[in-house]
């Protein structure tokens, strides 16, 4: 738990308000969407709890500068996977930079891309760390740690936009989703229905190795796949093995 919250403010220039749509339409490429998003400050209690936690650091970290604001995907704009988690680690991307970095959950995923010849590098420490990924983008539903890991129904919807655009810049290239944990299962079917796709009905529920078909709007079939998310709780639990996460990811990557 952090201590009381101390007075000081990180307020920092070019933060914009919201994703609106002026913004957003303006955005053609995936680097100018990744800039897009670092600026952005719409959910105040998100804003706040990130960069909190930027100057009230966990002691092991006490000496390193956190990153502190919002976190883009990282990957090629060319991927033709899609891998989407929930929101930063308040300890992990939030300090380093970049999604899923810094943490055991990126370890686990960035060493299971890394063995089917997806990642560089076998761990993800810093966002200066030469990690590169090969055909893979990934990304999460809301870019912005939030207290306890569990952002409010509304920041969940204000960030929903950034999604869109990805997806909508990715779709020359990308075949499959692979999403880590049941409010990312969510939130990208949401997305894909409001981008036109065309879902299955009843709409799939989440589970590990569940798996869906939809049709885009360019009428290409996509497939999306579930794994459970690669946290501490499900990784030292056993619930999720390095066999299921090497799986999961190797379904996705494999369809065509």
């Amino acid at each position: 738990m952090l201590p009381p919250r101390p007075t000081f403010s990180m307020e920092w220039h070019g933060r914009l308000s919201s994703p609106n749509a002026r913004t957003l339409n303006k955005i053609t490429t995936l680097s100018e969407l990744d800039l897009a998003v670092i600026k952005c400050g719409a959910c105040p209690r998100l804003v706040s709890w990130r960069e909190e936690v930027a100057q009230v650091k966990r002691k092991s970290y006490e000496t390193q500068t956190y990153w502190g604001k919002p976190v883009s995907g990282f990957g090629p704009a060319d991927a033709t996977m899609l891998i989407l988690g929930l929101a930063p680690g308040a300890h992990g991307a939030n300090r380093t930079g970049r999604v899923f970095t810094g943490d055991r959950s990126g370890d686990w995923l960035y060493g299971s891309l890394h063995r089917l010849g997806l990642a560089k590098l076998s761990t993800s420490d810093s966002k200066d760390d030469g990690q590169e990924l090969f055909g893979v983008r990934i990304t999460c539903a809301v870019h912005c740690a939030p207290p306890d890991n569990k952002p409010e129904p509304e920041e969940k919807a204000t960030c929903a936009p950034w999604l869109n655009k990805e997806i909508t810049l990715l779709m020359p290239t990308i075949k499959s989703f692979l999403v880590l944990g049941n409010f990312a299962w969510t939130g990208l079917f949401a997305t894909l229905a409001e981008l036109d796709f065309i879902i299955p009905k009843p709409r799939p529920k989440f589970g590990h190795g569940a798996r869906a078909e939809v049709i885009g709007p360019d009428g290409r079939k996509r497939l999306i796949v579930g794994s459970y998310h690669p946290s501490q709780q499900n990784t030292f639990t056993g619930k999720l093995t390095e066999a299921m996460l090497d799986n999961a990811i190797k379904v996705s990557v494999d369809f065509r």
